[in-house]
């Protein structure tokens, strides 16, 4: 059963639900669709020389087995950009470490890769770069001109809406008819505001682009983008 906190909507022809966690849980599949952990950011940030607590890793692991606990989820796609960097997995400390290695012996654990990723990301297993379930193909970055079902990351969209005189920002999921950007899942990642040409760019074609922000377990459209109606 998907939890209350959870969004449901209907996507290419399969039922999904939408997280306040950002994580995308797909009801045929029993699979939860996190984007952009960015594991070690932290890590990666202190290394250079701005120090920053580092415990990111940890809170975005125990995010994601909340997500699981939840939703009773059987197999997780991370959708790329899993760490920071390359080096990211030989700098995990050990407890979480520990938290990673439990997770991926609990349910089916598949890496997409993405731009920050290496094919061997050094977890026991390998990434790929993506893969297609009931015709919906599942990779880190929108592919251009796509017109088949995708789900993807990348983009870290956020939605940005001033009311009452402040101007409020929330991750989001961004979609069109047939495509779908997820938010940024990491404890440590920023965001692109979802209406900037870069994220429109990416999912055209398209007739209508809509900004997906869950909010008490309903999902709210904020329209970004309408094509030209034509006669």
């Amino acid at each position: 059963m998907v939890p209350v906190s959870f969004a449901s909507f209907a996507f290419a022809g399969q039922e999904f639900a939408l997280a306040p966690s950002r994580a995308l849980y797909w009801a045929e599949e029993r699979a939860l669709l996190v984007a952009d952990l960015h594991l070690e950011k932290a890590s990666w940030y202190a290394s250079r020389g701005q120090m920053l607590p580092p415990y990111d890793s940890r809170e975005t692991l125990s995010r994601v087995a909340d997500a699981l606990r939840e939703t009773g989820a059987r197999r997780v796609f991370c959708l790329g950009d899993n760490f920071h960097d390359s080096h990211g997995p030989s700098r995990l400390e050990p407890h979480a470490a520990g938290m990673l290695d439990a997770l991926m012996r609990a349910v089916d654990w598949v890496w997409i890769t993405g731009n920050h990723d290496t094919k061997d990301i050094s977890v026991k297993t390998e990434g790929v770069a993506e893969l297609a379930v009931r015709g919906i193909a599942l990779r880190h970055e929108a592919r251009p001109g796509e017109t088949g079902a995708e789900l993807s990351g990348h983009y870290h969209p956020k939605l940005r809406v001033t009311a009452r005189g402040r101007s409020v920002a929330r991750p989001c999921a961004v979609a069109s008819e047939r495509r779908l950007i997820l938010p940024a899942f990491g404890a440590l990642t920023g965001g692109m505001d979802a209406a900037d040409p870069a994220i429109l760019g990416a999912l055209q074609p398209a007739r209508a682009i809509d900004a997906l922000v869950p909010a008490a377990g309903k999902l709210a459209r904020f329209p970004l983008w309408r094509g030209i109606e034509t006669a």
